[in-house]
């Protein structure tokens, strides 16, 4: 603790004595139109848009750090009471080999040649909503929450659902392209209701804008960014002033139908046929709070989960993939993500053994009050006698004030279980306080305190957590503590592992190196993390050492050391091997390869060498990725892991193969097979998407589970056509 204690006050006068260093970032005034543009593409002879007046510097943020860009970028903003308009003119001196590496809404732009642009409407320097494009008019949007920032678990969070970054949000909203000898320009068409902001005159927002360059593997901005930050960090964005807004009607009816056949050998030779309705409102209130009620909610067209393996003693995380959940999870989100979860969704409907727990319906009201975030969210699920699960109220009620231009925020949650069953007692409540201090644009102190409240806990039943960071010019400092007390229950979170103290250290440096070198950058960077329980006995000690080099090619190598301590004080089983009680010391070795991801065929690969629980450990996890076209993306997953360990071996693989094919960027059809060899368990997914607007449209869903030999007949299919339709009765 007196480590840390330290690094906060460094961090203190460091920020602070930097404050004034942060330079002036770009701003030019709104333009509102009388008659907007017509939105099909062709930019270059609309003279809508050549009446508006142009911003077109970028600056380069990899490969050539600080320089302009190599192609040139002409961008205009427009504005009418109903709609934001955007266009970009992508210039490019070779036309005719730009990259689309996939269609699909809300693909990764990141590999293609791509424009994107980061809304704050409510200039609060923390949230924003970003869009982007590609040459084939894909529609990506994305909630950004915290600046996008998350913890280590952001990856396994698949896009840092809660991390910061949803991926799932999905609005209404426009976008046209059109390729041609000069390159390639795009037209964006946002309806205001669709986003979220404060009505009145001269309003400012904070904006930026990113143009991604495949062959030369180029990033660009226009309010230039320090190294190692992203479009995410609206902190640093520019600013369009005198916006003058009006409060836009939002009123939209969504109903479902569904039609489903399930066969599953596993429960009685269960057989059945269902058809369902069922429909969700959203109302705004004000521009910036909206009212959500759903009523016999369903997610069966949402991805599956991939398949793991537990090589550990503690819980698997998987992520939350159900739309309904997912639009503002952000607002919601309190604790640790993917640690300590005060708030984890996937309780709501989804029973422990994985089983779908019927949703009754519920109500959502999110947004904001001025600088006020709000939240609140009431669901109803009904019982499951097979499984002996009764009807609950889930409830979250959360508020957290943004301080205007600091970066800095105060918030309260409350989350509450409640049984509506026959069981007595049956109950369960978090409470929390969670706060940002933001000092400069450098460096943040941010932390929670929680306490819990269940019937027959009354000890230890607390957790915390103060962590501090320096974030500048390649630099990456942390220092952090958590506690989660032995009573602490959150029935309405996650938690990754029960009853410990963990301190936390990390120091990163990002090297820019000569732009006549082939190697870009070198990423030295140390970790430290231990797991101690309230006996003041070390549980897990880890330790990394690491660096990464990466090329102007794309190809990336990292090569790290790992140094490990385990003390297991009962004996736990690895797929059935037991692992004894004792003490144990081990070093690891880790290499990782990634070629680059903008080439029609990509790899990555990540191997570890070493020691594990008195035995020794080599695994694998590597995947190939091919496109072909701009249309059929795929690839192929091997996870592999060979333990020998005191008492016996473990062989695990998992095997996963995906692919999609976009007919257009609104038609798909995709697909997840995978095997897991210690379960027997083959599984596959395949889903036909016709989207209409937003996540609305016809979705047509397989999934075949076969937990036996392969030959015989299956265990579990089921066969899924939904239509969802939007309502829009505020026009």
């Amino acid at each position: 603790m007196k480590i840390n204690f330290i690094f906060y006050l460094l961090l203190f006068n460091v920020g602070f004595s930097q404050i004034n260093e942060v330079n002036k970032r770009h701003s030019f005034n709104a333009t509102f139109l009388d008659n907007p543009p017509k939105v099909d593409g062709n930019v270059l002879s609309d003279p809508v848009w050549e009446s508006i007046p142009y911003i077109d510097e970028m600056i380069q943020s990899q490969p050539s750090f600080g320089f302009k860009a190599s192609e040139r970028t002409v961008i205009r903003v427009a504005f009418t009471n109903s709609n934001l308009y955007v266009s970009a003119i992508c210039y490019d001196s070779d036309p005719d080999n730009l990259v689309i590496s996939d269609s699909r809404r809300d693909a990764s732009l990141s590999d293609d040649d791509s424009f994107l642009f980061i809304l704050d409407t409510y200039n609060d320097q923390q949230n924003g909503f970003l869009f982007g494009t590609n040459s084939s008019a894909m529609e990506y949007d994305a909630q950004i929450d915290n600046e996008g920032n998350g913890n280590r678990s952001v990856s396994r969070q698949q896009g840092g659902v809660i991390g910061g970054t949803n991926l799932n949000w999905d609005a209404s909203w426009d976008v046209k392209s059109e390729k041609g000898d000069y390159g390639w320009s795009a037209e964006f068409a946002i309806p205001l209701k669709s986003l979220r902001f404060n009505i009145g005159k001269n309003q400012t927002w904070g904006i930026n804008f990113q143009r991604n360059i495949s062959k030369t593997n180029e990033i660009a901005y226009w309010a230039s960014l320090p190294l190692g930050f992203d479009i995410k960090r609206v902190s640093l964005a520019g600013k369009i002033d005198g916006i003058d807004l009006k409060n836009p009607k939002n009123l939209k009816i969504m109903p479902y139908v569904l039609m489903q056949s399930i066969e599953d050998k596993s429960v009685k030779d269960l057989d059945k046929t269902d058809l369902e309705l069922g429909a969700d409102i959203k109302y705004s209130i004000t521009p910036g709070l909206t009212l959500d009620l759903t009523y016999n909610t369903d997610f069966a067209q949402a991805e599956v989960d991939k398949q793991q393996v537990n090589l550990d003693r503690f819980n698997l995380f998987f992520p939350e993939k159900r739309a309904f959940f997912l639009e503002n999870a952000g607002q919601f989100s309190v604790g640790s993500p993917g640690e300590v979860d005060l708030f984890f969704s996937r309780r709501i409907g989804i029973g422990k053994n994985g089983s779908k727990v019927p949703i009754i319906g519920g109500s959502r009201i999110s947004g904001k009050i001025g600088q006020t975030n709000i939240g609140f969210l009431s669901m109803f699920t009904d019982e499951l006698e097979q499984y002996e699960i009764e009807k609950n109220n889930f409830t979250v009620a959360r508020v957290n004030h943004n301080f205007n231009k600091s970066r800095s925020s105060l918030g309260a949650a409350i989350i509450t279980r409640n049984g509506l069953g026959k069981k007595k007692e049956d109950h369960n409540k978090v409470v929390a306080l969670d706060g940002v201090w933001g000092i400069g644009k450098k460096a943040k102190v941010t932390g929670f305190l929680s306490k819990s409240s269940t019937p027959g806990i009354d000890n230890k039943d607390h957790a915390f957590r103060l962590a501090a960071n320096y974030d500048w010019n390649g630099w990456k400092l942390s220092a952090q503590y958590t506690e989660v007390g032995e009573g602490f229950n959150p029935e309405v979170g996650y938690l990754e592992r029960s009853s410990f103290r963990k301190p936390e250290l990390l120091i990163w440096k990002a090297i820019r190196l000569d732009e006549k070198r082939n190697l870009l950058e070198l990423r030295p960077h140390i970790s430290y993390r231990s797991y101690w329980n309230f006996d003041d006995q070390l549980v897990t000690k880890f330790l990394h050492i690491d660096n990464h080099w990466v090329w102007r090619s794309g190809f990336e190598i990292h090569t790290g050391l790992n140094l490990t301590k385990e003390w297991v004080n009962e004996n736990f089983k690895i797929s059935g091997v037991s692992v004894p009680v004792g003490h144990y010391n081990h070093s690891e070795f880790m290499f990782v390869i990634m070629t680059n991801a903008n080439k029609k065929l990509s790899f990555r690969t990540r191997s570890v060498i070493g020691g594990y629980f008195g035995g020794k450990r080599f695994s694998n996890n590597a995947s190939l990725n091919a496109r072909i076209g701009n249309k059929f993306n795929s690839s192929i997953s091997i996870n592999h892991a060979a333990l020998k360990l005191l008492n016996g071996n473990v062989n695990a693989l998992l095997f996963g193969t995906n692919f999609s094919y976009s007919f257009t960027p609104k038609m798909f059809i995709q697909g997840l097979v995978q095997y897991n060899n210690l379960s027997n368990l083959f599984s596959l997914n395949a889903r036909f998407g016709l989207l209409e607007t937003a996540n609305s449209g016809l979705f047509v869903v397989i999934n075949i589970v076969k937990d036996e030999d392969l030959l015989d007949d299956l265990n579990n299919q089921t066969f899924t056509i939904k239509y969802t339709r939007i309502f829009d009765l505020s026009k």
